[in-house]
């Protein structure tokens, strides 16, 4: 599948996405910042990419952590996974935070996040009296034991 990609700010290139080995299910994404930005523990920022991408119709782009990051320094992606829905034209953004305890200090090109680029259904909704039943019925969180 061919996915367009769009760069911003051509006077401060960073590395279109990319797939770091072979068998990797994710692209990595790139910060795009003209300073650094450091995230105190705790604290959320959303970081530019600087490229938008034309997702094609019935596919989606999931932006999730890097396990890198999330291990070593405890940074995340306070939605993740994040949607880039395939009508979306704009720059890609990544809203991180900090669950660690320690300031990270995010630069030009440093790799944020990856995504994932995955095929989506758009259901057809009907209003019922009553659902089909099943063995766990309402049985939410925690239902099944620890």
């Amino acid at each position: 599948m061919k996915i367009f990609v769009k760069r911003f700010r051509k006077s401060l290139p960073v590395s279109m996405p990319q797939y770091m080995t072979e068998g990797a299910s994710g692209m990595d994404l790139f910060a795009s910042l003209e300073d650094e930005v450091t995230l105190e523990p705790g604290e959320r920022r959303l970081i530019p990419t600087g490229v938008a991408m034309a997702i094609p119709p019935g596919f989606e782009g999931q932006v999730r952590p890097r396990s890198g990051l999330a291990i070593q320094k405890g940074i995340g992606v306070v939605n993740g996974p994040g949607t880039i829905d395939s009508d979306y034209r704009g720059e890609i953004g990544v809203l991180l935070i900090n669950f660690g305890k320690e300031p990270f200090t995010i630069r030009h090109g440093t790799r944020i996040a990856q995504i994932v680029i995955s095929q989506v259904y758009q259901a057809t909704l009907e209003e019922v009296d009553d659902l089909p039943s099943t063995q766990r019925q309402g049985g939410g969180f925690g239902h099944t034991g620890s």
